[in-house]
């Protein structure tokens, strides 16, 4: 499944990222606040540039653990403010998951939720998915509050679920159903 390209919003345009996205990519992603409860931890240019060399080739789903890596394109700003990730987790039970990342320059303005239910409406409505989740860390406030804007449920407060970055950390699971989704 490969989206119609660019996914708009009201505000948004979202697309497969390009590698003359570095520059904006670069901006927010080797920022430590951003990186802070990311698993793919990205610090500098060339990090960066490899990592964004990846998601270049991330843009359309054909089966189970594929990612769909979008970047979020913002023309007000003219800029790339943020990407959006939808994983396939199962093709024969219809699962999936969404994940997030706004530059602190372009939060606190409901961008991020924006463009996650861009993410939930593919899966749903495109991908014929039944149960879309998504994770976060505890500490991560904003992070499952727009979850929570996007209508899904916590279903989980799993303690000391992992050694992040040194230290046992805990995480939130949250979940929509396709027949809980309101577009």
């Amino acid at each position: 499944m490969r989206p119609a390209y660019p996914i708009k919003t009201d505000r948004l345009h979202l697309r497969p990222f390009e590698l003359t996205d570095l520059d904006d990519y670069a901006a927010y992603r080797t920022l430590p606040e951003v990186n802070r409860y990311l698993l793919n931890e990205v610090t500098d240019r060339a990090a960066t540039a490899g990592l964004l060399a990846t998601k270049t080739t991330q843009a359309e789903l054909t089966g189970d653990g594929q990612w769909l890596a979008l970047a979020v394109h913002w023309p007000e700003a003219g800029r790339v403010v943020g990407d959006v990730v939808l994983k396939w987790l199962s093709e024969e039970h219809r699962q999936g998951e969404i994940g997030y990342v706004l530059s602190p320059e372009f939060q606190g303005r409901g961008l991020a939720g924006e463009a996650a239910g861009a993410l939930l409406r593919v899966g749903f409505e495109e991908l014929g998915l039944h149960r879309i989740t998504a994770q976060a860390d505890p500490r991560n406030e904003a992070s499952w509050r727009v979850m929570e804007r996007l209508g899904m449920r916590r279903e989980a407060h799993h303690r000391h679920h992992q050694v992040f970055k040194g230290e046992w950390a805990d995480v939130l699971v949250y979940a929509l159903l396709a027949d809980e989704w309101t577009g």
